[in-house]
């Protein structure tokens, strides 16, 4: 007689029924009601493999991120420099290169206004820039400002582009050399001394300063305004404008810019010399381009710029006997020469030339030397020189070279576009300077190899550096250094001194 399950023994179907009982004796909320499934049943049953199995999964699975890395692309557009204080960020962006400054300033609004700070020097091509007074607003720590091309009207209708080296003009067609450009170009003295007032009173520590057409006001409205003020440049100058600049007692460096031929006309005498000298007592370097003036109005400069090291006269106008005036200049130690067309009218007698006592360097370019007496009056003050650079100088003949022997101590020589000196000039010049250690000679036609003496060789061989280029085919090196003679020059020496022996 064989068994036969009944619903009592089969626990599945009591569990069943006991669900169903449970479901007619009191009814569940709707939150807690399930239907109960045969997956349920089973895994009731059989949790031990589905545990290892989701182990396993868990294992195999990557592991997820944490909570903060999933939120670091939603952050991407944070400004992670604004945590940064100004003063930080500003040594960070000091240390970037000048090329990369520049397009730093396009981050954003505050790394502009931060390179504005960075800013220190500038130059104005727009003068509504200065005079809205956005440019003190957008670079407020400028101490180099250069006004000069912003200074100028420009002509919309013209073409023509006139550059005199300084600056370009813009003329019309009806151009001729007796014109004066920019006599009708420049802004008014007013305009330009408001715009200064500006700049004065927004960067006092304005250091250096380029200017053209000012009055005395606005200069000495900067001069009240900026005391650390130690460079200026100052265009179509005037002895009036001269006494605007006298009260910058810390001026150090000055260009007087009096007379351009064909730009403009201004006139600079002993009066605003004078002036100069008695209130910028601290000048170091000294320029005067197309200045007037004499023997008084440079006496007055040496006598109160004691510390004048450095004076420049370019296209100057002065009187007769002002060459004498430069041995009160007692520690002047570099005279310069440039587009002169004249040294001097009247020397006057040799024993009012006394030499310059500290001189070192004696530099003339492109200047005219036809007036023998002159320019020996001219060797004569710079007797003490070290060193004297003549570059493409008109008129420096043999006779007129001969008078640089009054320069018994100098060691450097240099000759450039002296078209007309002979070797035997040069010879009978350098030969008796005992302390002559370096030479240079370029682009003298007239100096030629093959008139090279034994002498002059002897000299060259001591000499500690020799450079010398006369003509395009020389047989001498570019440069000679001590007794090391190249190959093509140690040949022809020996040849020419067994010659001359």
């Amino acid at each position: 007689m064989g068994y036969r399950a009944t619903a009592e023994d089969d626990p599945e179907t009591m569990s069943l029924q006991a669900v169903k009982a449970n479901s007619k004796t009191g009814p569940l909320p709707s939150s807690k009601r399930r239907t109960a499934t045969w997956a349920d049943i089973w895994l009731k049953r059989n949790t031990t493999p589905l545990k290892n199995l989701i182990f396993a999964m868990q294992l195999a699975s990557p592991k997820s991120k944490p909570a903060h890395e999933t939120l670091i692309p939603h952050c991407e557009n944070i400004d992670r420099t604004s945590v940064l204080s100004d003063e930080i960020l500003l040594k960070i962006l000091a240390k970037l290169p000048e090329s990369q400054r520049k397009p730093s300033s396009v981050v954003c609004k505050r790394w502009l206004n931060l390179h504005g700070c960075l800013v220190r020097s500038i130059k104005v091509l727009d003068w509504n820039f200065l005079q809205s007074g956005r440019l003190i607003s957008r670079f407020p720590n400028l101490n180099q400002v250069d006004l000069l091309a912003g200074s100028l009207i420009p002509d919309q209708n013209s073409e023509i582009l006139l550059s005199c080296g300084m600056f370009p003009v813009h003329t019309g067609f009806g151009f001729s050399p007796n014109q004066r450009v920019l006599e009708s170009s420049l802004l008014p003295a007013e305009v330009v001394d408001r715009g200064l007032d500006g700049l004065a009173s927004g960067c006092p520590n304005l250091r250096k300063l380029v200017v053209i057409g000012a009055s005395e006001l606005g200069l000495l409205s900067v001069a009240e305004e900026c005391p650390t003020l130690q460079e200026l440049e100052l265009h179509k100058c005037s002895d009036n404008v001269l006494r605007g600049i006298a009260v910058c007692e810390n001026l150090q460096v000055l260009k007087l810019v009096a007379n351009v031929e064909g730009l403009y006309s201004s006139v600079v005498s002993d009066i605003g010399l004078t002036i100069l000298a008695q209130g910028c007592t601290r000048l170091v370097k000294l320029e005067l381009w197309g200045c007037e003036g004499s023997f008084d109005g440079i006496k007055a400069i040496g006598q109160c710029c004691q510390m004048l090291e450095e004076l420049t006269f370019c296209d100057h106008r002065m009187d007769g006997g002002w060459v004498a005036a430069l041995s009160y200049c007692e520690n002047l130690k570099t005279l310069r020469f440039q587009s002169c067309k004249r040294i001097e009218t009247v020397p006057g007698p040799d024993e009012y030339l006394d030499a310059c006592p500290a001189l070192e360097r004696l530099h003339l370019e492109k200047c005219q030397l036809r007036d023998k007496k002159s320019v020996g009056a001219l060797f004569m003050v710079c007797g003490a020189a070290r060193e004297i650079v003549l570059q493409d100088c008109w008129g420096l003949e043999n006779d007129m070279f001969m008078l640089a022997n009054t320069c018994r101590r100098v060691k450097f020589l240099s000759l450039e576009g002296c078209s007309v000196l002979t070797t035997e000039g040069l010879e009978s010049v350098i030969l008796p300077w005992t302390e002559l250690e370096c030479l240079r000679v370029v682009s003298c036609k007239n100096l030629k190899d093959k008139e090279i003496s034994p002498a002059l060789v002897t000299l060259f061989s001591t000499l500690k550096e020799l450079q010398w280029r006369p003509e395009t085919k020389s047989l001498l090196p570019s440069s000679i250094i001590g007794t090391i003679i190249g190959k093509k020059g140690s040949r022809f020496f020996r040849k020419s001194r067994r010659h001359e022996i």
